[in-house]
């Protein structure tokens, strides 16, 4: 017997079909372990040991898996053929040697690039080890994520109230948004004006643009106002034209590589409209497969990856349904041989084609928004294996009779169209640079101005980031990885530092305040060259050239050493350093001389930025006498967008507007059409000015399925309700802490989550309710009982209102009352829980003649309190 792991129960039910009675294949569901979400999990001391736990419903799932490797002869480890794939598969086998459950069978990674049987069988046949350096890379990546996130973040926090995080590339992608947009804002606007001309030489008419004037050659800004243009439009008019010269360029088009994650991230972004989350998710879908007359099929090849090549196989189909739908004369003499250019690409991979392209687009009923992102990635493919588009480019001189005016004509023919029959790329600037088709000029010939214009242009600033300039420009500057630029993105937009206008990025006051702080306390590690050259040093690891802990140990040193020095800043002189660097943006100059500074209010403070428990905001020096505010730098139509009701755009699959509103009871968004619209109100943490389309169709779109219950089979849904976010299973809801989580939580999260729940802990399990592990007695001190619970982040000692976390590697059921003692009076040395001696000893100064039988009501008040503050602390700490 052959037991066999993947990550998702779709393509377990997928592969057993193609492997038949003697396989048993079974879903991990994604990762097994991850690091607990709290301080610790990475040790820097401990030499980087990182502490990994599994999750309650992925231990029923190891336990499945272990249960059925009793008596099989090979434990066949088939996760995604990527890094994270590869950790998987490092994760679920270290569990299972921990549980013993290997013991004498054989273990195999096999690997595959698309879910066919073809595919499938052919992998089982060339089995090999976990590639180990591939692992060393994850565990260096995560560990790197992990310590720059829990570390950066808290300083935020602290010094910057409101801030929600920062992150090793995030905050790196949130910088491009950031300086493209004071790109923006310093850019100066020049004039310029063209002349241009309809001229007939015996011919039809076409255009020239004047290119010589006066005997010199025009650069852009020569003609620099309106007076100069409508002198040079005159000698336009007044001279005489000869034809000087027609050259005629022959020149070949070839066609683009099939798509990587980004390209075709790209692509979508321009033709589709897609995020680059949606494109993620719709091509996940392609890649598990579709039902196809009874039988799922994987209809493409996997999603993520750098490489641009193609299978021989693929690349004969290709050229066959070529030849056969198009002629012969589509098909180059022999296949087109691609090779990735990017220095850093990772391992090499298929580049996302169809698993069989005798699969047409039109052949396929699929859902819309698969159908037409199925489409793209075919025609990609085939466009890939097709012949060069053959043009030819003319451009045509026209000179005045005494050589001071010359005239320029430019064009192109098409002579034979090749791969652009299917396919042409996208472009973020789609103006014709080549000119339109030339009538046949004579060189020569006599050539007659029928008309001239003399037009007014004037030079734009580079244009905000879009989804795809924005992913383009990451991939060109080595930032990330395509795989995370979807998760990237998102996470920018939910957490409110960049908002969306028009499918661009706009970067919010709050980005702006988090970008500026880096650059000034944490510039190296925003460093486009920086971050990079780190990203090259992770390739290193995976190509085993580089040890992942001497990577980690060198990053730690010098990051440890700033995150120290600017904790011990004061947030005054933080606050000065940004209002220096912000200068401009938070303190516009009004143009009449005075200092913008100047409180508009008292007329002699100084305005300056200040923080509060909702975050930054502008305030007076002469606070509290003065009590002017306002918020950082209010966008223009900020207010009007909190206010009044804005159409977002028109849902792809219905074709119906969706609105966003103000109501009585808050802001809400809502599709038109139909007797009842839908309508979905915001989270609290969704400001209305940052709200989007797609954010809207999410909300919309509520509530989400999960997953089956590994239980009862019975659906998990997550959603938005009276109450804030939550999961739901058969009558039970848990709530989830942020409104983004509903969109993100997994099925392993969600069990756990409504597990708690229905154990009387909730979310934290850090109160009353949670699991008791152990009673360890009564503590010598005043009798309460001392408990080791069950919580969220692991066991913890409860005794009265203070809670002390168990010891790291401590098996919680050997510790002993004497050593909880120790640990719960360490704690509130610290400053945790609540100390009964002090609280005891301030009420004798409040009592009085009578009211010894109050004393006791006093005293359960501070003893309450005190138990929900270390809840509230380690809320804060996530």
């Amino acid at each position: 017997m052959n037991v066999v792991v993947v990550e998702s129960p779709a393509k377990a039910k997928t592969i057993n079909k193609y492997l038949g009675s003697g396989y048993t294949v079974l879903a991990s569901y994604g990762h097994v372990r991850d690091l607990p979400s709290k301080d610790g999990s990475v040790q820097p001391d401990d030499d980087f040991a990182m502490t990994w736990e599994v999750e309650a419903k992925a231990a029923k799932r190891l336990s499945d898996i272990a249960d059925a490797l009793k008596g099989a002869d090979r434990l066949i480890l088939a996760t995604d053929p990527d890094r994270e794939g590869e950790a998987i598969s490092w994760h679920v086998l270290e569990v299972l040697n921990r549980k013993k459950a290997v013991k004498g069978a054989t273990v195999e990674r096999v690997v595959f690039n698309a879910i066919t049987k073809s595919a499938v069988t052919e992998a089982m046949k060339h089995p090999r080890d976990i590639d180990m350096e591939l692992v060393d890379a994850y565990l260096a990546r995560r560990a790197l994520d992990y310590l720059v996130g829990f570390t950066l973040s808290p300083v935020l926090w602290r010094k910057l109230p409101g801030a929600r995080s920062a992150g090793r590339v995030q905050s790196v992608a949130l910088r491009l948004v950031v300086d493209r947009e004071i790109e923006i804002e310093r850019f100066k606007t020049q004039e310029y004006w063209t002349v241009d001309a309809d001229v007939t030489a015996g011919t039809d008419p076409f255009l020239a643009r004047l290119v010589k004037h006066q005997g010199k050659k025009l650069s852009k800004f020569d003609l620099s106002n309106e007076v100069d243009a409508t002198a040079a439009k005159a000698a336009v008019e007044a001279a005489s034209f000869k034809v000087a010269s027609v050259e005629k360029k022959p020149g070949r088009r070839s066609p683009p590589p099939p798509f990587t994650t980004s390209t075709l991230q790209q692509e979508a972004a321009r033709k589709l409209g897609f995020s680059a989350q949606r494109t993620m998710q719709a091509a996940q879908r392609l890649y598990e497969g579709v039902d196809i007359g009874g039988e799922t099929v994987g209809l493409i090849t996997y999603m993520r990856t750098d490489g641009v090549q193609s299978s021989p196989e693929a690349i004969d189909e290709a050229r066959q349904v070529i030849a056969g739908r198009w002629g012969k004369e589509y098909v180059p003499e022999s296949g087109r041989i691609y090779k990735t250019k990017a220095k850093n690409a990772q391992e090499a991979h298929e580049a996302i084609r169809p698993t069989s392209l005798s699969r047409n687009p039109g052949s396929l009923r699929l859902e819309p928004e698969l159908g037409r992102l199925y489409e793209l990635i075919w025609k990609r493919m085939i466009a890939s294996q097709m012949e060069s588009a053959r043009i030819e480019r003319t451009t045509v001189e026209l000179e005045s009779a005494d050589g001071k005016t010359g005239l320029r004509a430019t064009g192109q023919v098409v002579l034979f169209d090749g791969y652009l029959a299917v396919y042409e790329e996208g472009r973020d600037d789609e103006a014709d640079e080549d000119g339109g088709r030339l009538p046949a000029i004579r060189e020569g010939a006599d050539a007659k101005v029928l008309a001239a214009r003399a037009d007014q242009h004037f030079t734009e600033p580079p244009p905000r980031y879009s989804e795809a300039s924005l992913v383009k420009k990451m991939e060109e500057l080595g930032i990330g990885r395509p795989s995370t630029y979807a998760s990237i993105l998102t996470v920018l937009r939910d957490r409110a530092y960049v908002r969306m206008d028009k499918n661009r990025f706009i970067p919010e006051d709050k980005g702006r305040l988090v970008t500026a702080f880096l650059e000034q306390f944490f510039r190296r590690y925003v460093e486009y060259d920086f971050t990079a050259a780190l990203e090259e040093k992770l390739d290193l690891v995976s190509a085993g050239e580089l040890d992942w802990k001497a990577l980690l140990r060198e990053f730690w040193k010098d990051f440890a050493a700033q995150v120290g020095e600017i904790g011990e800043l004061r947030t005054t002189n933080i606050l000065d350093a940004l209002n220096e660097s912000l200068g401009p943006h938070i303190f516009p100059d009004k143009g009449d001389g005075s200092d913008p500074r100047v409180c508009p209010t008292c007329g002699t403070g100084r305005l300056s930025l200040k923080t509060g428990k909702f975050g930054a905001f502008i305030g007076c020096s002469n606070y509290p006498e003065c009590r002017y505010t306002r918020p950082i730098a209010a966008p223009d139509g900020e207010e009007a967008a909190e206010s009044g009701d804005r159409e977002l755009g028109q849902n792809p699959a219905t074709g119906q507007a969706v609105w966003l509103r103000i109501g009585r009871f808050g802001p809400y968004v809502e599709e038109t059409g139909g007797e009842k619209p839908k309508r979905a109100s915001l989270p609290k943490d969704w400001p209305p000015a940052g709200m989007d389309l797609e954010k809207a169709l999410r909300l919309l779109s509520l509530p989400r399925e999960v997953g089956a219950h590994p239980d009862d089979g019975g659906m998990i849904l997550a959603g938005i309700g009276r109450y804030g976010p939550y999961v739901q299973h058969n009558g039970t809801y848990a709530n989830l802490p942020t409104a983004d989580e509903v969109f993100e939580v997994g099925l392993n999260r969600a069990v756990t989550v409504l597990a708690e729940k229905r154990a009387g802990g909730g979310r934290g399990a850090r109160g009353a309710g949670a699991a008791a592990l152990k009673e360890l007695g009564a503590h010598p001190a005043d009798g309460e009982p001392v408990k080791i619970l069950a919580g969220r982040f692991g066991p913890y000692i409860k005794h009265g209102g203070t809670n002390a976390n168990v010891p790291r590697g401590k098996d919680p059921q050997e510790l002993t009352l004497e050593e909880a003692v120790a640990l719960l009076a360490e704690r509130e040395a610290k400053g945790g829980g609540k100390k009964p001696a002090k609280g005891k000893a301030a009420k004798p100064k409040a009592e009085k003649p009578g009211a010894a039988k109050k004393a006791p009501a006093k005293k359960a008040a501070p003893k309450k309190a005190a138990a929900k503050k270390p809840t509230a602390k380690k809320t804060a700490a996530e």
